[in-house]
């Protein structure tokens, strides 16, 4: 799927839950991939695990992207990576 068609998706699921529900999705998303990365470390899930939590936070970012706006999000990004490579002494 296209990352123009997830703007429907994502409209979509506004409409039909909301914002509150959206925070509230991320917020439990978030939590379940830290849950499975600490179980990870102890040897109790499978890298598949991590990656099916993973993806569910990464399309739950997507969607605020969405929210908030991908350009603002964007420009914060860069802003961090300008940073991050100050960090590191890159050019």
């Amino acid at each position: 799927m296209e990352k123009q068609q997830y703007s429907d998706i994502f409209q979509a699921t506004l409409e039909k839950w909301g914002e509150e529900a959206q925070y509230d999705q991320i917020i439990e998303e978030c939590a379940e991939l830290i849950a499975a990365l600490k179980h990870f470390k102890r040897g109790r899930v499978t890298e598949d695990h991590i990656v099916d939590e993973l993806a569910d936070v990464i399309l739950m970012s997507q969607q605020l992207m969405y929210m908030f706006g991908e350009g603002r999000v964007s420009q914060a990004i860069d802003k961090k990576i300008y940073k991050l490579r100050s960090l590191l002494h890159t050019p």
